[in-house]
């Protein structure tokens, strides 16, 4: 077994300062444990109960997109790594106990993904390359996010039109240019998103004005006095993700993926950009969401608006990454409160970034089933897809114990496995 030395220790210190951040309340991934840490710090809860109800939060999305996504990519994702982080900070009685178990998380991952792709890889049916074929319908699915949001928010008409309006930019540029279409479709299904939003909110004046400014402005301040650490967090996320150790997202994963896989030099450039570019949709998207629960808490996210996963991306080097992915973090806290009084002026801006998020997940869910059975089919046939698709419908009729979102790729993974197992009994020949 052989696994990469700095990826060990960027990875351990990585995963040891976010649960430190956790450990301190200072900030946590997991949006729904920011709003009960405030009861901790103030006394109304024990850290046993928070840890309790953290683990409940968390588990699945370790079980299942942390883990799925890891095994169908090789890149390390948030839900793998700060989930359990979360988990281990607020459970710790001690700072350092938190750092120490925090970063013996990250060295179990690395190296366990080393040897769990060791084993794979040598398997007679080889289903790791097939989940490759997971990358495709995400890629082209990135421009209905914001197309879909329009159809929720301002109905069929204006999602018409705007359908209309995004498949005309894309025939047009595959028509006459060699450009990446899905980034200029998406970022024109964006621009139709917030004409109407803002036109919605001035011919309506909807502006509302804020009863909360004291305890906001109380909270910012807890954040600001937590700055260095966020900082440090911030910088050792982009210098993961520009190592190409960590993907920060469903949006970016796949692409990334395939990026690193290439060895066309222009074609790796533009789908990097592709990956960053989604990133920053989907990070305008959970801005809302992260600063207003932030100034309400007084909780970070551990990623911060999550920008400094794009940073991350395009760094030129590794150290510009760590000076930038500070940077950004401690710029977005310096205009947070400036942000939570943008937010009080323009309802519709923060109903449309609602919009994104579920859009984003309808999305996801469809283009990441439509890659598992491409890639079921892809390794093992129409055998390989009864599989797949045994394990879809199963998880559908028994409640989705697994995450709508997740259960594309375990699928793939589990019939990748059985696969195999066919195969060693003799019952199953793989496909040429």
């Amino acid at each position: 077994m052989s696994f990469d030395i700095m990826q060990v220790i960027v990875i351990c210190a990585l995963t040891g300062m976010t649960s430190l951040l956790a450990h301190g309340a200072m900030a946590v991934f997991h949006d729904g444990i920011r709003p009960i840490l405030p009861e901790f710090v103030e006394g109304r809860m024990k850290r046993s109960e928070v840890a309790s109800v953290a683990f409940g939060l968390s588990v699945g999305f370790v079980a299942s997109v942390g883990i799925s996504f890891t095994l169908s990519t090789g890149l390390l994702n948030p839900w793998l790594l700060f989930l359990p982080t979360d988990i281990i900070g607020v459970s710790s009685p001690r700072k350092w106990i938190a750092g120490v178990l925090g970063a013996l998380w990250g060295f179990v991952v690395v190296v366990s993904l080393t040897t769990v792709n060791t084993v794979l890889t040598s398997l007679p049916v080889d289903f790791i390359s097939a989940l490759g074929e997971l990358s495709g319908p995400v890629v082209s699915a990135f421009a209905l996010f914001p197309i879909l949001a329009i159809f929720l928010q301002f109905g069929k008409k204006k999602g018409i039109i705007s359908a209309i309006l995004v498949l005309f930019v894309r025939v047009l540029l595959v028509k006459f240019t060699t450009l990446f279409p899905e980034s200029f479709q998406l970022m024109a299904g964006m621009i139709l998103l917030l004409v109407f939003a803002i036109m919605h909110d001035h011919n309506n004046n909807e502006a509302v004005e804020s009863e909360e400014d004291s305890i906001f402005d109380e909270r910012t301040k807890r954040i600001r006095k937590n700055l260095p650490f966020l900082a440090i967090g911030g910088a050792l996320i982009a210098l993961a993700a520009n190592l190409h150790y960590f993907a920060g997202s469903e949006v970016s994963i796949y692409l990334l993926k395939d990026a690193y896989a290439t060895v066309d030099v222009t074609e790796a450039t533009k789908l990097v950009n592709q990956a960053a570019i989604a990133e920053v949709i989907r990070g305008l998207s959970f801005i809302p969401l992260i600063a207003t629960t932030a100034l309400a808490t007084g909780v970070y996210g551990v990623a911060g608006l999550t920008f400094v996963y794009a940073v991350g991306y395009l760094s030129p080097h590794w150290s510009i990454a760590i000076v930038f992915g500070a940077f950004v973090v401690v710029l977005e806290v310096l205009l947070l409160r400036q942000l939570g009084r943008f937010f009080q002026k323009f309802p519709s801006i923060r109903m449309a970034s609602d919009n994104i998020r579920s859009s984003m997940n309808m999305v996801m869910e469809l283009a990441l089933l439509l890659g598992a059975m491409f890639a079921v089919i892809k390794m093992g046939g129409y055998t390989g897809f009864f599989i797949g698709a045994i394990v879809y419908l199963a998880n559908e009729v028994l409640g989705k114990p697994i995450m709508k979102l997740a259960i594309g790729p375990v699928a793939a993974i589990i019939a990748g496995i059985l696969l195999n197992i066919l195969y060693l009994l003799n019952l199953f020949t793989p496909i040429a």
